[in-house]
């Protein structure tokens, strides 16, 4: 038995994989080109061609796939085996036997294999190293494969405070239920976050802006997402570590990073987005 396995076995570990295989159920062109442009507008690039890209945690291999659309030159690398298998998948149904994408599994808590993948034009973790167990060391090992006015993209959760705290309960439980009442605890906890929207929607006599949210998600997320998916995501995603914005600002400006650009969720449920050059 792997580390991964072993860790999801004891409860401490969501299977981000498996719920990344069932969201590639869903993965259409429209889903893909809105993964494209949401790399492309935050990055405020026109095109990837030509550019080095390192996908850490690739998940799904969808911002894997979407990088080599856009031109650049492709190594993914992740330490869930589904999610390597996810993404080896998208390789192998547009991308087959193309030697300008790599898939592999690693870590990126792990510096030495970090340091020997060498430099990128681009590196790119969304969503992925507050999942690591040690968040700022994985933060840290990211920021070690940027080239010289290379660009970091990550994105981290939102630190509410008190919030957060009960977040990181409510995904620390779902990881310690037998699969069976998982599904279940989901459609609890997040039916205690959604119904009060619904209400108010029916009493402003909009009852189907609520069915929206999850049919034009891909549009509304701005990066091709599934609502569903997500909200698996929301409640089982553990490890969870969150930081605010200054502190993340901090931690590699001191690295030799300057932030070029800056979208954060507003003080909600989410993940601050940042784009910083390395000097």
């Amino acid at each position: 038995m792997n580390p991964h396995e072993s860790e999801v076995g004891r409860g401490e570990r969501f299977e981000f994989g498996k719920n990344w295989k069932n969201f590639l159920k869903v993965l259409d062109e429209r889903r893909i080109q809105r993964a494209e442009k949401s790399l492309l507008d935050m990055l405020r690039l026109s095109s990837l061609q030509g550019k080095t890209f390192l996908d850490i945690g690739s998940g799904s291999g969808l911002f894997s796939l979407a990088a080599r659309r856009l031109g650049a030159k492709v190594h993914s690398f992740d330490y869930d085996p589904q999610s390597v298998a996810c993404t080896r998948h998208l390789k192998e149904a547009y991308y087959a036997n193309d030697p300008d994408w790599k898939v592999v599994e690693g870590s990126v808590l792990d510096e030495t294999y970090v340091r020997s993948l060498g430099q990128f034009d681009i590196v790119y973790s969304w969503g992925v190293l507050h999942h690591t167990g040690d968040m700022w060391r994985a933060i840290a090992n990211a920021a070690i494969p940027v080239k010289d006015h290379g660009l970091l993209y990550i994105a981290i959760y939102n630190d509410q405070g008190s919030w957060s705290r009960r977040w990181l309960r409510i995904k620390r439980v779902y990881n310690r239920l037998p699969g069976s009442l998982k599904l279940p605890y989901v459609m609890i906890v997040m039916g205690t976050r959604e119904i009060p929207s619904i209400i108010k929607d029916m009493i402003r006599f909009l009852p189907g802006r609520y069915l929206r949210r999850w049919t034009g998600y891909a549009e509304t997320s701005m990066r091709g997402m599934s609502y569903w998916h997500d909200l698996i995501d929301w409640v089982g995603g553990y490890p969870f570590e969150v930081a605010k914005p200054e502190e993340i600002f901090e931690f590699l400006k001191v690295r030799g990073y300057i932030l070029t650009e800056l979208h954060t969720c507003a003080g909600e449920l989410g993940c601050n987005q940042f784009v910083f050059r390395l000097l």
